[in-house]
C-alpha cells in the first residue's frame, strides 16, 4: 500500500513540474506591479493545442472601449501587453466629482505584462478578444501549422 501512495505522489509531482514549465516567467511593470491591493492585473493562463496557443490575461478595471491595449506577439513566442489603468472619477447628482482613493482596484497608470509562450508562433495569425469581464483572450497559431482557408 505504501508503494502505491509513493507512486501516486511521484506522478503528481511530475505533473506539477510539467505544468510549471508551460507557464514560464511573467514580468509586470508600472501599476500592474503595484496591484497587490485589489484584484491582480496581469495573471496569465496559457493553453496548448496541436495547432495553436491560447492565453488569457487578467486586466480588471480596464474597459474595452475606454483604453487602447497594445498586444505585441513575436515569432519566438514572446508576448508584450501594454496599456493604461484609467483614473476613476465618479460624478454625483449634486455636481461634485469624486476621485477614488484606490484600495480595492489596481492603481491608475501605465502597465506592461511580458511573458513567453511555450514555442514559436506566427505573429500574423492571432485572434484577440477583450471580454466584458476584463479578460484579454488571444489565440495564436503555432509556427509552421497550416491554417485551412474557408
Amino acid at each position: 500500500m505504501n508503494t502505491e501512495n509513493n507512486q501516486t505522489a511521484t506522478t503528481t509531482t511530475t505533473t506539477t513540474t510539467t505544468l510549471s514549465k508551460v507557464i514560464s516567467h511573467v514580468f509586470v511593470t508600472g501599476t500592474a506591479k503595484q496591484g497587490s491591493l485589489g484584484p491582480p492585473i496581469g495573471l496569465v493562463d496559457i493553453g496548448v493545442s496541436e495547432a495553436a496557443y491560447i492565453f488569457r490575461v487578467s486586466l480588471p478595471g480596464i474597459e474595452k472601449n475606454q483604453n487602447k491595449i497594445k498586444c505585441e506577439i513575436q515569432r519566438e513566442g514572446r508576448v508584450c501587453i501594454q496599456g493604461v489603468v484609467p483614473e476613476i472619477a465618479i460624478p454625483s447628482e449634486t455636481g461634485y466629482l469624486y476621485r477614488m482613493q484606490v484600495q480595492q482596484l489596481c492603481p491608475p497608470g501605465p502597465f506592461s505584462i511580458t511573458f513567453n509562450l511555450p514555442g514559436q508562433v506566427d505573429p500574423r495569425l492571432f485572434s484577440p478578444t477583450f471580454r466584458s469581464d476584463g479578460i484579454l483572450e488571444v489565440v495564436v497559431v503555432k509556427l509552421g501549422v497550416r491554417v485551412p482557408t474557408s
